[in-house]
């Protein structure tokens, strides 16, 4: 044991040179525990966008939680760090940065040049989060870490891509997509998020060809008519099936369109006439293809109007709306205009709003891949952590539709197809193909478009580990064990890992997915940049250190509910750490090198005190390990919270210090010795996975080990189980913690020492309270203490009750009466409360009969505690009434 602890804790003096010495030795690595069962955990990827938020740290110090307890549970523990390429996120900050730097556009220096600097920026941003997550303490093996474009997961997404396209389940195809008018590319469902804003309804009036007669279309854009080719209605309405077959004017086009039947058509909605416009909206589009409705793209990809819009070539979208209405408002066209509230797309990365357009396309046929995967979780193969967040999951899988998985970006995975300029053969392979394979041309080149970020993020559990190589790693780590990620990327990447992982390696790629919360402001606020309110967590570190921040964000959270920073917990959190430090230093001197040779004389002279100690942290230790086994880190860190600072520091060291300070002590000095040494260095291993630092610093001068990382995670021992010793200590420690109370409602000086006189309620608790007078007299600054009789008590006494009888501290001169008697009459309104709570909870039927019986027997003992308390302080009252 060293004992040349630094006098004050200092983390900034620590932290960096600990974490050298994990890595250097390897201990971050799985094979540390070569005899180990596999635990693993991959990391999210963080994008190479940015450093590290509050939002990484949270979510990186719960993995860390899990893969250091793990690990000292002696699991060969693997956490797979790794970073994402981002495609749209990054090649948006690229883009920005050459026009900031040097006024040019990527199509200017071009595709190499530019894919070069984005390699650049990628190399330059992976360093920097792989250092953030090292100031944080990660214990992540670095020499796994990978990255989505690094070529093992180049080559694990190209293998995927043919492997579906073999199948018939990636296909290329014309379609309604949400387009980006800003990124000028395509988007998924999951990348648009919606909003409800404030628009309108425009009625206009669409002539009936040969006819006085018109119908009424309601629409929210009337831009996109000038692409409409038809015009529909439900075949029951009666209104128009007079209609049906005939052909409209198309205003301000003049061309005639049909008018079609069909069901989609909601008879009792707006006119109950819809306009069709199959190349910008989903629903036309199927409706256009049930009717052979022509598709007429009106839009360029920047969202202005094109050539086939006419003389409005040229306008932005929303310039063309306004001069569109000005224009069917001067041919009298425009019936009415309605505001109208309704939800808009925009684009999940530059917030523009989404133009829903036909084009050629990539996608993913959804329908096969999701069942199984949809099948997978209601069947528990994958279970959700809380599960009511599955319901999110099944709702997306059940409703899915073809994923559309092309970019047209040149950051990413470019898409490994190819095509012959002669014969328009299209090839799809590993590798480009020497020559066509239909009219064996070598005139060949590949798509210019990118995979969808989130097609090599579906990759990733088992990508990162070798496949498709048949590895080690695979083998030994593929499924893994827990996904940790927020509840705000379900559908954009846990279900798309959940059918990839099926659909490659036959099997789920977790067992569980730990669904946690967002961290918010004070106010409960997002943590935006508009708003200001972000916290730098390297700030935090710099300034608190990496546990008090871990420590911080995880303490008291619940799976799956949001948490709320604040700045009144990190100081609470320091002045733990500080708490940890200075009793550590206590113990360390105030024992000898040799205690733990020393257990078994310890253990036979083991006093009540160091019993109760030991039971508790028993206890403890078997709550804690429950709760990190149902994902409870914030309830498993408040317990380590109360536990250390409550129990073994402010009460248990202050039992013991007398004993210590004896130097004729013998074997109670030794058993206190002990107890103090066995009991810190089990809660430092409890403790470790939630603030690594400080525990590895105390461990390693506590006892001669390299590490505490290689420490055996506690266990719960029978023969540890003093209940009643507990018992007995918590009694004693109810009585000093009354006579506190009493001197400080009545303002006794620290100082002034008085006899304790106490009514036990039987001979059981009178001779507990006999053998812990020592305690009390020191603890509770006793000049005596007495078990007396009820009749013995003398009057102008303070009093409290305890479950175990009566205090009553003569107190003479330096009471008032009339103070004691409101202390007496504050007393008794409570315990009237408590009664009357109590018997209205057993006076409901509902709780009653619902409650188990263990819970009633609770309540009913509670009511008969409360009711003795009560009556006691009533008959103190009397005395001086």
């Amino acid at each position: 044991m060293e004992t040349n602890m630094s006098t004050v804790y200092n983390p900034k003096d620590m932290e960096e040179k600990i974490y050298s010495h994990w890595e250097s030795q390897g201990y971050f690595k799985p094979e540390i525990n070569p005899k180990g069962d596999p635990y693993t955990i991959v990391m999210p990827p963080p994008n190479i966008t940015g450093q590290l938020h509050l939002g990484h740290a949270f979510d990186g110090t719960l993995q860390d939680i899990l893969t250091r307890w793990k690990r000292m549970q002696g699991y060969a523990a693997l956490w797979l760090p790794g970073t994402d390429h981002a495609s749209i996120a990054t090649e948006v900050k690229v883009v920005e940065k050459i026009r900031q730097e040097e006024d040019r556009t990527k199509e200017e220096i071009g595709r190499e040049e530019f894919l070069n600097r984005a390699w650049d920026w990628a190399t330059e941003y992976k360093g920097r989060i792989t250092n953030q997550f090292k100031k944080l303490g990660a214990s992540c093996d670095w020499s796994r870490e990978r990255f989505t474009m690094d070529e093992g997961c180049s080559e694990a997404v190209k293998e995927a891509f043919v492997r579906l396209y073999d199948k018939g389940l990636i296909y290329r195809g014309s379609r309604i997509i949400n387009w980006c008018p800003d990124c000028k590319t395509a988007l998924s469902d999951a990348e648009v998020e919606y909003s409800e804003q404030q628009g309108h309804f425009w009625h206009i009036r669409y002539p009936i060809k040969d006819s006085d007669e018109y119908v009424i279309v309601a629409t929210t854009r009337p831009e996109t008519m000038l692409g409409d080719s038809g015009v529909a209605v439900n075949p029951e309405d009666q209104r128009y099936k007079h209609l049906v077959g005939k052909t409209v004017i198309l205003p301000l086009v003049n061309r005639e369109i049909p008018i079609v039947a069909d069901d989609y058509v909601d008879m009792e909605f707006g006119t109950g006439v819809v306009k069709m416009t199959p190349a910008h909206d989903p629903n036309d589009f199927e409706v256009g293809l049930r009717h052979n409705l022509e598709q007429i793209r009106v839009m360029n990809d920047d969202a202005s109007m094109n050539e086939l819009a006419g003389k409005y070539e040229g306008l932005d979208r929303y310039e063309a709306r306004k001069q569109i209405v000005e224009d069917l408002r001067e041919f009298g066209l425009l019936e009415k205009i309605e505001g109208h509230d309704h939800n808009v797309g925009s684009c999940y990365r530059c917030d523009t709003t989404v133009e829903p357009i036909i084009s050629s396309q990539w996608f993913v046929d959804m329908k096969p891949l999701a069942e199984p995967a949809i099948e997978a979780v209601k069947n528990k193969s994958t279970n959700f952590v809380p599960d009511r967040f599955s319901k999110i999951y099944f709702n997306w899988m059940e409703n899915i539709k073809d994923w559309c998985i092309s970019r047209q970006l040149w950051w990413g995975h470019r898409i490994p197809a190819y095509y012959c300029q002669d014969c328009g053969e299209v090839m799809v392979a590993k590798e480009k193909p020497t020559s066509c394979t239909k009219c064996q041309s070598h005139n060949i080149y590949q798509d210019e478009d990118v995979l969808d970020t989130w097609f090599s993020s579906a990759l990733w559990p088992f990508s990162t580990l070798g496949w498709p190589n048949d590895t080690e790693d695979l083998k030994k780590h593929y499924p893994t064990n827990v996904l940790v990620t927020a509840y705000d990327i379900i559908f954009f990447w846990v279900a798309r890992m959940i059918f990839s992982g099926i659909e490659q390696m036959g099997e789920t790629p977790f067992k569980d997915v730990y669904i946690h919360g967002l961290i918010r402001d004070s106010q409960g606020r997002k943590m935006s940049k508009s708003l200001g309110n972000g916290i730098n967590p390297l700030e935090v570190i710099k300034e608190y250190g990496a546990d008090v921040l871990r420590f911080t964000i995880v303490t008291g959270n619940a799976p799956g509910n949001d948490i709320r920073w604040s700045d009144d917990k990190i100081i609470a959190n320091r002045n733990f750490a500080n708490k940890i430090w200075n009793a550590s230093r206590f113990v360390m001197m105030n024992i000898h090198e040799d205690t733990f040779e020393q257990e078994s004389l310890a253990l036979e002279n083991l006093e009540n005190a160091d019993k109760w100690i030991i039971s508790r942290l028993n206890k403890i230790t078997s709550e804690i390990t429950d709760n990190m086994e149902k994902y409870e880190m914030g309830i498993a860190a408040q317990k380590l919270y109360d536990f250390i600072w409550n129990e073994f520091c402010d009460w248990y060291i202050e039992l013991v210090k007398s004993r210590l300070y004896n130097k004729d002590g013998g074997n109670s000095k030794i058993a206190a010795q002990y107890t103090l040494a066995f009991v810190l260095k089990n809660a430092l291993k409890l403790l470790h996975p939630f603030m690594p630092f400080i525990t590895e610093e105390i461990y390693t001068h506590l006892v001669d080990e390299d590490t505490i990382m290689k420490a055996v995670w506690p266990v719960y021992n029978e023969k540890f189980n003093f209940q009643k010793e507990e018992e007995e200590i918590e009694l004693v420690m109810d009585i000093i913690k009354s006579v506190r109370n009493i001197r400080a409602e009545m303002n006794v000086v620290p100082s002034k020492k008085a006899e304790i006189l106490i009514v036990a309620k039987d001979q059981a608790i009178e001779q507990v309270i006999l053998n812990g007078k020592g305690y009390i007299m020191s603890l509770a600054n006793a000049t005596d203490v007495r078990v007396l009789n009820k009749s013995q008590v003398p009057d102008n006494v303070a009093s409290s009750v305890i479950s175990g009888g009566e205090i009553f501290i003569p107190l003479a001169d330096l009471i008032d009466k009339e103070k004691e008697i409101e202390r007496l009459n504050k007393e008794k309104a409570y315990l009237e409360k408590e009664v009357d709570r109590v018997n209205k909870k057993l006076a409901n039927e509902g709780f009653v009969k619902k409650a188990p019986q263990k819970i009633i027997d609770e309540e009913k003992a509670k009511k008969e505690k409360y009711e003795t308390m009560l009556q006691n302080v009533i008959e103190m009252l009397n005395k001086y009434l």
